[in-house]
């Protein structure tokens, strides 16, 4: 038996071998404890509904599912015995991965349950298996070393690229989480599944320059991997091809865009390896040479009609996934470093703004991409994550998509205002938003093909709910917005009404908004009793919702002349008065001027101060009569009484001059005031002499006016008798003027300007900090 608590791969049990009861000692992974059991290969359900065929289908996968149950039971050590040893085991998982139906193949109708049972039991089985085969510790008694449990599924090929990227197709929709943590465990394990995926992305690169050559196009450029032949312009193009291969070719290019998609949904540390071979700028000039030419193949050959739809269906699932690929490669590898705050983000929003540029030329592309993830979204957060962001840049990458629109011939729809929950790369967008891209896309072909999606369990679930969606109705827009206006809205109510009265408006409402505002469409399900489940719950007779009213935006507003007198609001009347428009008319000046109303008004109160009384006479018997105890109040003080001359003697020291009415101490200045009493002195001297000069050569009084020459002699003599008093000595004279410009100057004028310009920092304000120092020193100015 195996030891509890240790590894696998270092245990060894004990068996009893032959008849004659020898015991032998293995290890507990050895070919020969294998169970001798055949796994039959697995066939996809049969596509004719018949019942040998239905038979046997189910006869075979009853065998599969019997066999896997019969797998998953056994116990740790026996499991991984026959996963490793068993080959036909392989074989079997391998078929399963290869034919089981994939979302967008055709399956058996709704109406054979048992096969749908049976394919979903088979395909819960499969993936337990892979399940449990990607799991290397069951507890804490099962359990492989880590190491040799990468060695395991390696060299036993239990695991390869292929392998994995049928599981992410297969099994992604519904089992999204298990199968990531299942694939990051397998690449943990074994880093050398990096490799192979390294080595796998050039083959990838090679499917898509194929598909390009069985449509006569080549990659032109510096995309190309290999040169252009010299016979491959005999390959017949899409509209010359023959119809199977054409169906051929878009089974193929859709089954690759979806597995792709599926695979770098799962599992996002992969998109590193494929933007390391530039799959971004690949996919892009891929998408910009197949799709026109694939559109046009559709649209102008003619085809059965359901074939056509099937054609156009996988067309546009195959746009809405290459789109879907090119935004989840710029996620990972930008914007998801950008929003997590690497160390290089200006490196990542380079290279985003990089990406963006190489788009420009492919202009198909471009506005396709832009219609599932607008560019201008990224930009924003490019803005609010850089502060530097080249305006100039953004702008031209703006503009260029506006062009690619044009170019195109397409309409740009409204976009809605982005909201506070997207503050993300836009990481649950692709769903949404994708899903309203490709039913534009749809509506562009007349027939308005169905959207496929993925299985959720199985792929014969997602089959049948493909050959279910065959089925319904086709839809339009998928009700994303209503795209008629209100009048012709009533006009499609008005139409269904009158051949079906009894119909409700409320349901008619409803049937519109589901199949894309088209009444013919809503009449022929409606009568032929194929409403979708949704719609067929509804009651038929279901009224028009009544539009709730929003509330007044008067009686919520706030603001700050809320009920004052002008609040018409909330006020029934105003005083109509008091508002005026434009400059208010007053009086006239003189009606103004002759309006004397603010006198009467001040009248009465200059009327109060008519009566001075100077003595009050109080009688002996009335308060203040003396030897009253109020008498005291006649000796208060009066601070309002003048006492300024009360001392004075005026006019008693008259003297005979008239000059001095007081004969008393003549004013002494202080001797603080005195410091520069001297200067003082001689100034005031000055000044007196030049007065009795004035006195003495005063103007005489019949002299009608002088002449201005002799007053100016008069001038010049006082100024110069005074500036000799002072001892004031004139400044040598100035040539600074000099010669005009061009004849020279004389050695006087040279040192003039010389001096000048040594001194001229003495005067005007060129030494203003000298003298603010000056003055503070004296403290003149306070510091």
């Amino acid at each position: 038996m195996a030891c509890a608590k240790v590894p696998l791969d270092e245990q060894h049990v004990t068996e009893v071998v032959g008849p004659m009861g020898r015991e032998r000692t293995l290890p507990a992974l050895h070919p020969d404890r294998k169970e001798e059991r055949c796994f039959i290969l697995y066939k996809p359900p049969p596509e004719q509904n018949s019942s040998a065929q239905i038979e046997e289908f189910l006869e075979q996968a009853q065998f599969i599912s019997e066999d896997l149950d019969w797998l998953l039971s056994l116990p740790h050590d026996k499991f991984w015995c026959q996963v490793v040893f068993d080959e036909s085991l392989q074989r079997c998982l391998d078929s399963y991965l290869s034919n089981a139906p994939r979302s967008l193949d055709m399956e058996l109708p709704v109406s054979s349950p048992a096969v749908a049972d049976m394919q979903r039991c088979i395909h819960r089985s499969v993936f337990m298996v892979f399940l449990r085969m990607a799991t290397h510790k069951e507890s804490k008694e099962n359990f492989i070393t880590s190491e040799v449990f990468g060695e395991i599924i390696y060299n036993n090929f239990l695991f390869d690229i292929p392998k994995i990227l049928d599981l992410c197709v297969l099994f992604g929709k519904g089992n999204s989480q298990l199968l990531q943590k299942m694939i990051e465990n397998i690449f943990t394990q074994q880093p050398s599944y990096y490799g192979d995926l390294n080595e796998t992305v050039p083959s990838i690169l090679q499917v898509l320059d194929t598909v390009l050559g069985r449509c006569g196009l080549h990659s032109e450029g510096a995309t190309a991997i290999e040169p252009l032949k010299l016979n491959s312009h005999g390959r017949p193009s899409a509209m010359a091809m023959p119809q199977q291969d054409l169906l051929d070719l878009m089974v193929y290019m859709c089954d690759t865009c979806t597995t792709l998609h599926s695979f770098l949904d799962i599992f996002p540390a992969a998109c590193q390896t494929f933007r390391s071979h530039g799959f971004l700028s690949r996919l892009s000039s891929f998408y910009e040479l197949i799709v026109p030419d694939l559109e046009k193949a559709v649209k102008k050959r003619n085809f059965d009609r359901s074939l056509q739809e099937d054609l156009w269906t996988r067309l546009c699932h195959s746009r809405k996934r290459m789109v879907e690929i090119a935004h989840l490669l710029l996620q990972h590898t930008c914007l998801q470093p950008i929003l997590e705050g690497a160390e290089n983000t200006l490196s990542y929003v380079e290279d985003l703004l990089q990406n963006f540029t190489n788009f420009i030329q492919e202009k198909r592309f471009l506005a396709d991409y832009d219609e599932q993830f607008p560019l201008v979204d990224d930009i924003s957060l490019l803005q609010q994550v850089s502060a530097h962001l080249d305006e100039t840049r953004t702008s031209y990458l703006l503009q260029a998509v506006d062009s690619a629109w044009d170019s195109v011939g397409k309409k740009r729809g409204i976009r809605p205002m982005p909201s506070a929950g997207a503050a993300g790369p836009r990481a649950g967008a692709g769903a949404g938003s994708g899903a309203k891209a490709g039913a534009a896309w749809r509506d562009e072909f007349a027939s308005g093909g169905r959207e496929v999606e993925g299985a959720e369990a199985g792929g014969l679930q997602g089959g049948a709910a493909s050959a279910a969606a065959e089925d319904f109705p086709q839809k339009g827009n998928n009700g994303a917005m209503c795209t008629v206006s209100a009048g012709e809205l009533e006009s499609l109510l008005s139409s269904i009404r009158d051949l079906l009265p009894d119909l409700g408006e409320g349901f008619i409402l409803a049937c519109l908004e589901e199949y894309g505002y088209n009444s013919e469409l809503v009449i022929n399900n409606i009568l032929e009793d194929r409403l979708t489940p949704a719609l067929d719950k509804l009651d038929r007779a279901m009224p028009r919702p009544v539009r709730e009213e929003l509330p007044a935006v008067l009686d919520s507003r706030s603001n700050v002349f809320d009920d004052d007198e002008f609040d018409v609001f909330h006020r029934d009347q105003v005083d109509m008065s008091r508002i005026w428009k434009g400059k208010k008319k007053g009086q006239s000046l003189h009606a103004m001027l002759d309006d004397k109303q603010h006198i009467s008004e001040q009248k009465a109160r200059y009327l109060a101060y008519e009566t001075v009384v100077d003595e009050v006479l109080v009688g002996p018997e009335e308060p203040g009569a003396a030897g009253s105890s109020s008498n005291f109040l006649l000796d208060v003080y009066d601070d309002e009484y003048d006492d300024t001359y009360d001392n004075n003697q005026v006019g008693a020291n008259d003297l005979d001059d008239d000059d001095d009415l007081l004969n008393r101490r003549p004013f002494t200045t202080p001797l603080v005031l005195q410091m520069n009493k001297k200067a003082q002195t001689k100034e005031e001297d000055v000044e007196e002499e030049e007065e009795e000069e004035n006195k003495d050569e005063g103007v005489r009084r019949d002299l009608f006016i002088q002449d201005p020459a002799v007053l100016r002699q008069r001038a010049e003599a006082r100024r110069a008798a005074m500036q000799q008093r002072r001892g004031y000595r004139p400044p040598p004279a100035s040539q600074v003027e000099g010669r005009p410009k061009g004849q020279g100057q004389t050695q006087d004028t040279v040192l003039d300007r010389r001096r000048k310009e040594a001194n001229k920092s003495r005067g005007a304000n060129h030494n203003r900090r000298t003298m603010a120092d000056r003055k503070r020193n004296k403290g003149m100015i306070p510091s």
